[in-house]
């Protein structure tokens, strides 16, 4: 599962990883558990057994496949893209081996024409493989996590410590107030609502307060969409006009 994507703030999608694991209450809808079981229904090698169901919906088993003919993908992509590295999964979940995760980063340093954006919800197992492996992370490679209210809270000063020349936080899907968080150190920040079957409501003064954060700490905004079970009719627009910002270029 690799190519060109309609997620609003990247160009592509990468996924070296197949299966996950539910964390916390921001995986309860979870699109990539839907698309797993219908890959897993039409027999996809990546995808057996990711999936069961569970209530009449499908859930994830745990069960976590490392697709190592993917690696070479962005090698192979010549035109500079910005990659969502594991749209389908989390790079960093438990049953992933550090060795991997090298295997994965061997792949981003090489094809450095990309930007790499890597999200998870575990941050620590980040921190701690990115300082136990001695990963460079060059400016090219973005860390990032799941912030989906103010109970995640702790996940952005976990980002915080981690090396990194760019980090950001994916506030998707923002189930709650995060009050006023610290973005020091964060250099972007995705809003979003919940989409798609069963979608839990967005307030527009929880975004309220992430943008203000955003402009106290010099944080660039991006604000994906309100969600909802019919996203494109509920638009991408706050506050009268839409937000595509991007974090500035580091020095390399």
């Amino acid at each position: 599962m690799a190519g060109l994507s309609d997620i609003e703030w990247t160009d592509a999608t990468w996924n070296p990883i197949a299966g996950c694991s539910m964390v916390s209450p921001g995986c309860t809808n979870c699109y990539a558990m839907r698309m797993a079981a219908r890959l897993q229904a039409m027999d996809h090698p990546s995808y057996r057994g990711t999936t069961r169901k569970s209530g009449g919906r499908p859930v994830w088993t745990g069960k976590v496949k490392l697709v190592k003919q993917a690696l070479s993908i962005p090698l192979r992509w010549k035109k500079p893209r910005k990659i969502f590295v594991n749209s389908m999964s989390d790079l960093f979940q438990d049953g992933v081996p550090p060795a991997f995760i090298a295997e994965v980063w061997n792949t981003m340093t090489a094809a450095d024409q990309h930007v790499y954006q890597i999200l998870t919800k575990r941050p620590e197992n980040m921190k701690r493989i990115v300082e136990s492996l001695n990963l460079k992370v060059a400016p090219h490679i973005w860390l990032g996590t799941s912030v989906e209210s103010e109970k995640c809270i702790e996940r952005v000063s976990t980002l915080r410590s981690t090396p990194a020349a760019v980090r950001f936080i994916s506030f998707e899907p923002l189930l709650g107030p995060v009050g006023p968080v610290d973005l020091s150190g964060i250099h972007w920040a995705i809003v979003g609502g919940e989409s798609g079957p069963g979608s839990r409501p967005i307030e527009q003064s929880w975004v309220d307060q992430i943008k203000t954060q955003c402009r106290k700490n010099d944080t660039a905004f991006f604000f994906k969409q309100w969600g909802g079970t019919n996203k494109k009719a509920a638009g991408r627009e706050y506050r009268g006009r839409t937000w595509d910002e991007y974090p500035r270029e580091p020095a390399p």
